[in-house]
């Protein structure tokens, strides 16, 4: 379970990033999902990646761990990409996702989270390598 500060801070904002992307997908999907289907369909992916990162942040552990390292190396290159493809062909977007423009809307936390819980992964809850 969460015991550290800096663990417990970082699962408290994956948790809110949760529910604020899924909040406005789920609605965005249900109430106007002809006008930016993608878009919407991106920010309900996102919101499910920062589930998963919340709950495998909450525990400890190998199994935990590694969970944690591929959802938000997944956000990461999530953000990445959306964000330079929403930046470089904004056509292609014609709504807001949470990773547009590298997470503007959100000011660009969405983009500065994955390399802050991947820094934290990286000093403290680094898996051991089995062989």
């Amino acid at each position: 379970m969460v015991r550290s500060p800096g663990r417990q801070i970082l699962v408290a904002v994956y948790a809110v990033f949760a529910v604020a992307a899924g909040a406005r997908s789920a609605v965005q999907i249900a109430t106007k999902f002809d006008e930016a289907p993608l878009a919407y369909l991106l920010s309900a992916f996102a919101a499910v990646v920062y589930v998963i990162a919340t709950v495998a942040l909450r525990y400890q552990g190998q199994r935990a761990t590694r969970i944690a390292l591929a959802a938000i190396s997944l956000e990461l290159v999530g953000v990445l990409a959306v964000g330079a493809i929403s930046t470089g062909n904004p056509d292609l977007f014609p709504d807001q996702t949470v990773w547009s423009e590298f997470g503007v809307g959100y000011g660009f936390i969405p983009l500065a989270l994955p390399v802050i819980g991947l820094w934290w992964l990286w000093r403290n809850g680094r898996p051991t390598v089995s062989r």
